[in-house]
């Protein structure tokens, strides 16, 4: 039986999938940088964080193993079921990163940064970055509360969202209120609470049923995306919504 055909005999092929953007390129340097708009690589020489599910491809010597979040973010998301499930991806090579062919970003966080990211649009990050579950400040009324994501520290960070996301600018003159399902994240300084603008009577009337809205105030920026999200299975959680099985509790 003959072997494989060399690579050299495969290049024959030819057609638009052979874009210089489509091929994998041998890294320049460690650390994540976009394949494309859909996918995210990362050079891997130590370590990166990424969420469970989220490696579509790797080459090289490279580990992976479920990543501790930590007795109090582990207690934290049994309780809520909110967070993100992580992997830790460890040694040399390369890993590609995506997420339902959500569109991907690469967000650069300073030391005196902190944003608050939904669990469900986190890709993964660098490990030099600290990651918590932390309430939602002003979500008391919620039973235990409503948590997200805090990312601080000095590293990248790469978040997905479906399709092209709004960034919106928040000031003290010009506060923001976002649907909780189409959020992806905020600047962790600024304040929130939850507004209810309907009553439940009037959505089964035929509403437009955005029951819960989260309204931000303060200087800083929140990310939408234009999708409430996939929804989840009746028996599983919501994966790091921000409302997740509260309304259906």
């Amino acid at each position: 039986m003959e072997g494989p055909l060399p690579f050299a005999t495969l290049l024959v092929v030819r057609g638009d999938i052979f874009k210089a953007e489509n091929m994998a390129q041998a890294p320049t340097q460690a650390g994540m940088s976009l394949q494309h708009s859909k996918c995210v690589k990362y050079a891997v020489n130590g370590e990166v964080l990424a969420r469970q599910g989220a490696m579509i491809a790797f080459r090289g010597n490279l580990g992976f193993e479920v990543k501790s979040q930590g007795v109090g973010n582990f207690l934290k998301r049994a309780v809520t079921g909110e967070g993100v499930s992580l992997m830790s991806v460890r040694g040399q090579g390369e890993v590609w990163f995506a997420s339902g062919a959500a569109d991907c970003f690469i967000l650069d966080i300073e030391p005196n940064d902190a944003l608050s990211i939904n669990g469900r649009n986190v890709l993964c990050f660098d490990p030099s970055l600290r990651y918590d579950i932390q309430m939602v400040r002003g979500a008391g009324m919620f039973g235990g509360g409503l948590f997200n994501c805090v990312f601080t520290g000095q590293g990248r960070l790469a978040i997905v969202s479906e399709g092209a996301p709004i960034v919106i600018p928040v000031s003290p003159q010009a506060p923001v209120c976002v649907d909780t399902d189409a959020v992806v994240g905020w600047s962790s300084s600024l304040q929130t609470t939850i507004q209810k603008n309907q009553s439940l009577k009037s959505m089964l009337r035929g509403g437009s049923g955005e029951l819960f809205q989260l309204a931000l105030q303060g200087q800083g920026f929140v990310i939408v995306q234009p999708s409430e999200g996939k929804p989840a299975p009746a028996q599983q959680s919501s994966g790091g919504g921000l409302l997740g099985s509260v309304l259906s509790g």
